[in-house]
């Protein structure tokens, strides 16, 4: 459960904002992106899992060995289904930039990107600059950002993708 702090001009606007990217038509002129990532932790078995046979099923032990942990980006285009996820070691600039070079790529007619994300610190121009270099970088003209409210479930869509990749253990 979430609930807002206090709504302040500011949390109305980025609100307002959200909303008014997620209820615009499809245009494949103007696609609305959403980016999230998510921290996973990485299992080994400690027993090797047994196959399925004939009228048995597969069986895996629940004891795992911890491997340290990595990230997962997911990148979802709610209008169409589209979506693809990149597991990254870490969630840093760099990585964001690589999630945010992929998605221009992926777009290339593209006029608008309108590009969905939450306020983490590394979604930002300067992590673009420092991963691509201030002229690679502003080959980003199409992107346009739309940061959500802190504290609030407007990037819900982005969730969701999250929450499947964990279901599915991705």
């Amino acid at each position: 459960m979430w609930c807002v702090a206090e709504l302040t001009p500011e949390y109305i606007e980025k609100m307002e904002d959200t909303l008014g990217i997620y209820e615009k038509p499809y245009d494949p002129d103007q696609p609305v992106v959403c980016v999230d990532e998510k921290p996973i932790s990485l299992h080994d078995d400690v027993r090797a899992p047994v196959p399925a046979k004939p009228g048995k099923p597969a069986k895996q032990d629940s004891e795992y060995e911890r491997c340290g942990t990595a990230n997962v980006f997911g990148v979802v285009e709610p209008k169409t289904g589209r979506h693809f996820t990149t597991a990254t070691p870490n969630r840093s600039g760099a990585e964001f930039a690589r999630i945010g070079g992929h998605v221009v790529e992926q777009y290339p007619a593209a006029s608008t990107i309108h590009l969905v994300m939450d306020n983490l610190n590394i979604h930002t121009r300067k992590s673009l600059t420092d991963y691509f270099g201030e002229q690679r970088a502003g080959t980003f003209g199409t992107v346009s950002p739309c940061t959500t409210p802190q504290n609030t479930e407007a990037g819900s869509i982005r969730r969701k993708l999250n929450s499947a990749c964990t279901r599915d253990n991705v």
